[in-house]
C-alpha cells in the first residue's frame, strides 16, 4: 500500500492526466452549482446536454474531424464494434481484414459471422511487424478495408496509412490522440477510451455519414450507427461520467498544443526506451525496429524467472503493471498521452540497475 502516486504502465485501463482527476475531484459532490455530481445528472438535464456537446466539439477539434464524420459516444468496447463493423458496413459481402495482433484477429473471427472476410494481410505467429502496402493483398469488391494501428499485445505499430479503395476501418484504441490523423481518408475510425482519452467504458466511433445506413436487416438497434446518429448517441443512456472525463482530458491536451504537441512527447518517451533496449545484451525488444510502437514497448529478457522478478522488483520501487500479456509473456511498458517523462525516466534507469545486478 502506498500514499503516494505510482507510475502506472497498465495497457489499460491506463494513467490519465493528474489535471482531469483533480478537476472531476474538485466538482464530484457537486457540479459548477448544480448541486449533484456529474455521475447523478440525467442524461437528459441542461447540464449534462453542455457536457456532451461540448466534449464532442472539443474531440472535432482536436482531431479536426470534418463535417462529413460524425461522432458517436458508445458503450461496449472494441469488442462490440467487431460485430457492429460488418453488420452495419458490409451488406454481407467481402470485407478485407489486416490481422497483424490479438484484437484484429478477435475482429476478423467475429466478421465471418456477418460477412466473406478475407484476410488482406497477416503477420501470424509472430506478430512483431506490420506489413508493407505492397504485401497487402486487397480485394477488387471489397465493403472496407479493416486494420488496427497499435497492436497493444505484441507493440507495434502501422507507421503508414494503407492506400485502398475500399473504405478504411481503423481501431485506434490506444494511439489515438497521439499524433494528428487525417480523419477524411477513413470511412471510420474507433477507439476504446480507456487508454488515452477516459475511463473504460466509453466508444469513441467517428464514421463518415454517408456509410450509415445500410445495415443487414437483423442488426439490433443499439448497433445500428444510423440510429444513433438520428438519435445523437443517446437512443439509451450514454456513459456519462466517461463522457464527463473525456472532456477534461481533451481540455488538457488542448492547452498543452494538442496532438502536435502529444506526437513529440510520444516519439521521445519511446526514443529513450528504444535506445537503451538497442543497446543492451541482457533485453530484447519484441517489434522490428521498422515496426514499433511508440505507446506500448514490449520487451523481455529471455528468462521467464528473470521477467517475473523484474516484474515484481519495478513494482516496489512505484512502477506498476509492467507485465506483459499472458499471449506475449515478458514486459509491456505503456506510454500513452499522460504518462511523464519522469516516468519514463525512472523506468529506463531501473532497467539499468536491473540489467547491472543481473549480469
Amino acid at each position: 500500500m502506498t500514499n503516494e502516486r505510482v507510475f502506472n504502465f497498465s495497457a489499460g485501463p491506463s494513467v490519465m492526466p493528474e489535471e482531469a482527476l483533480l478537476e472531476a475531484q474538485k466538482n464530484l459532490l457537486n457540479y459548477k452549482g448544480s448541486g449533484m455530481s456529474v455521475m447523478e445528472m440525467s442524461h437528459r438535464s441542461p447540464a449534462f446536454a453542455e457536457i456532451f456537446s461540448s466534449t464532442q466539439e472539443k474531440l472535432r477539434k482536436a482531431l479536426s474531424v470534418p463535417d462529413s464524420h460524425e461522432i458517436l459516444f458508445l458503450q461496449g468496447g472494441a469488442t462490440l464494434q467487431f460485430a457492429a463493423i460488418p453488420m452495419n458496413l458490409s451488406s454481407g459481402g467481402v470485407t478485407d481484414y489486416a490481422v497483424t495482433g490479438n484484437f484484429s484477429n478477435k475482429a476478423a473471427k467475429e466478421a465471418v459471422k456477418y460477412c466473406s472476410v478475407h484476410i488482406a494481410a497477416s503477420t501470424a505467429p509472430e506478430h512483431n511487424r506490420i506489413p508493407k502496402q505492397e504485401e497487402l493483398n486487397l480485394s477488387p469488391d471489397a465493403a472496407y478495408f479493416y486494420y488496427c494501428a497499435n497492436n497493444t499485445i505484441y507493440g507495434t505499430e502501422w507507421q503508414y496509412v494503407p492506400e485502398t479503395k475500399a473504405p478504411l476501418v481503423c481501431d485506434m484504441s490506444s494511439d489515438i490522440l497521439s499524433q494528428p490523423v487525417d480523419v477524411s481518408r477513413f470511412g471510420m475510425i474507433y477507439a476504446g477510451a480507456q487508454k488515452n482519452m477516459a475511463p473504460a467504458g466509453l466508444t469513441v466511433v467517428i464514421i463518415d455519414k454517408t456509410l450509415a445506413g445500410k445495415e443487414l436487416p437483423f442488426t439490433p438497434q443499439i448497433m445500428s450507427y444510423k440510429t444513433m446518429i438520428d438519435s445523437g448517441s443517446m437512443l439509451n443512456t450514454p456513459p456519462c461520467w466517461c463522457i464527463y472525463m473525456l472532456g477534461l482530458t481533451l481540455d488538457w491536451l488542448l492547452a498543452n498544443g494538442g496532438v502536435t504537441w502529444m506526437e513529440q512527447l510520444k516519439r521521445e518517451r519511446a526514443k529513450k526506451v528504444y535506445d537503451f533496449l538497442d543497446n543492451s545484451s541482457f533485453y530484447r525488444a519484441h517489434a522490428l525496429p521498422d515496426s514499433r510502437s511508440d505507446m506500448n514497448v514490449t520487451f523481455r529478457t529471455g528468462s521467464a524467472e528473470l521477467d517475473a522478478s523484474f516484474v515484481k522488483e519495478a513494482a516496489q520501487r512505484g512502477l506498476v503493471n509492467l507485465k506483459g500479456h499472458k499471449i506475449a509473456g515478458g514486459m509491456r511498458a505503456s506510454l500513452y498521452n499522460a504518462m511523464p517523462m519522469k516516468g519514463v525516466d525512472t523506468l529506463v534507469e531501473f532497467m539499468k540497475e536491473f540489467e547491472r545486478s543481473h549480469v
